[in-house]
């Protein structure tokens, strides 16, 4: 890969697969590796988004309650799925739920 492209980490994740948005690329990325946080230019890299369009998401996401700023490393501040978030914990459902039911079909 060319350096400062973008790497995404998943080919598609479960929820860009239904919704094809920023924002499910967001939430795929941030519920697959949701025990790490990741500032936003990590955010947008390994999605496969602009950083202006992550920095639009991730703001919109953070006053949702659905992800949260969980430090700041530097200038870089750092976030995360928001463990403690009804709507985080049932996004992150449906993304693991997807998930199982594409690997199943995969199987048969």
């Amino acid at each position: 890969l060319v350096e400062g492209k973008s790497q995404k980490v998943l080919e598609q994740g479960p929820l860009e697969g239904i919704f094809p948005c920023s924002t499910s690329k967001i939430l795929d990325f941030l519920c697959v590796f949701k025990k790490y946080d990741y500032s936003i230019s990590d955010i947008a890299k390994h999605s496969g988004i602009t950083f202006k369009t992550a920095l639009n998401e991730t703001r919109k996401l953070e006053k949702q309650g659905v992800i949260t700023n969980s430090r700041t490393v530097g200038k870089a501040k750092m976030y995360q799925l928001n463990q403690d978030s009804v709507q985080s914990q049932s996004i992150n459902k449906l993304a693991m739920d997807l998930a199982f039911k594409r690997l199943q079909k995969v199987k048969t």
